[in-house]
């Protein structure tokens, strides 16, 4: 199994080109990587939690990169594998006026994930295994390999987290719906974001609607960022808490700032905090993240965050 490590994210691990200019303008882009899951593996990491990411990288002049990027987060990447296909990219701007983002998505390395890449017996060993409807969208394999790993997850005790993370930028939300609740009765901790799921996906406006919904299909931990209210609702055992988004006055940049608030619940929730108080310290996570330039680049270590907390 490689390395010690107590939670698995299951994503894939995209090249980031980025550019402070328009894209039309621009004569550099600058080389990077992200990507949903592989922010939230980073933010667990950077905390010190023990993660391993389990993903498919291509064959293509970017593989050593990516697997040296990981290996540099302290990220486990025993169980990666690598084939033919090429590795997915975004190319992004980050111009004051307009942000651009490019997808190329199609026949990349991680569309092949299948249950075979992750075994029985690694996923009883773990404390939480967590992965995103992103993830489902890449394939009928991938789709597959994360509701066979949850459901296994479910009947040996160790905690699912999943969040349908739904983007209309490469996603159909009546799939990304399907996707949910095709695993909804596995999953422990569901993670929404009330505009971009709850609304889209369910066109569920009230917290109360969305708590009651999932509490009642067996969901322990129910997370949702609010940006009407400007905070986060965690609903644990039939009660429901308000966490404010910390210092949101002033962020200057929320890329993935929601994968990186789930980074580091799921790395309090599994270092014993209690779900209220997970929200309360992930928010400071997130909150520090947006106060600097860089999806990745911005996510805070330890220290930065317990000096807030």
């Amino acid at each position: 199994m490689g390395k010690n490590f107590d939670i698995a994210v299951i994503g894939e691990c995209l090249i980031e080109l980025s550019s402070n200019g328009s894209l039309a303008d621009t004569s550099t882009l600058n080389k990077y990587f992200g990507g949903d899951t592989v922010t939230t593996a980073v933010t667990i990491a950077r905390l010190g939690g023990a993660v391993t990411y389990i993903t498919k990288v291509g064959n293509d002049g970017f593989s050593e990169f990516i697997m040296s990027a990981l290996q540099k987060e302290n990220i486990d990447t025993s169980l990666i594998k690598q084939n033919e296909e090429q590795n997915g990219m975004y190319i992004v701007s980050h111009s004051l006026d307009n942000k651009e983002v490019l997808y190329y998505k199609r026949k990349t390395a991680a569309t092949k994930l299948s249950v075979e890449d992750l075994s029985e017996d690694c996923i009883k060993k773990l404390k939480l295994i967590y992965s995103t409807g992103v993830v489902q969208s890449l394939s009928v394999s991938s789709r597959e390999l994360v509701k066979e790993s949850f459901r296994i997850a479910k009947e040996n005790e160790v905690l699912t987290a999943y969040d349908p993370n739904y983007s209309s930028c490469f996603m159909n939300s009546d799939d990304t719906k399907e996707y949910l609740d095709e695993i909804v009765e596995y999953t422990d901790v569901i993670l929404l974001s009330l505009k971009n799921d709850a609304v889209k996906l369910y066109e569920f406006e009230s917290i109360d609607k969305v708590m009651k919904y999932f509490w009642d299909r067996g969901v322990k931990i129910v997370l949702v960022k609010s940006h009407v209210d400007n905070g986060y609702y965690t609903g644990y055992n039939g009660e429901i808490s308000f966490t404010e988004f910390y210092n949101s006055s002033k962020a200057i940049d929320t890329t993935a700032s929601g994968d990186v608030f789930n980074g580091g619940f799921l790395y309090a929730l599994t270092s014993g905090y209690a779900p209220k108080e997970a929200a309360k310290f992930a928010a400071v996570v997130s909150g520090l993240q947006t106060q600097n330039y860089g999806a990745i680049q911005a996510i805070p270590y330890k220290e930065a965050v317990l000096e807030k907390v």
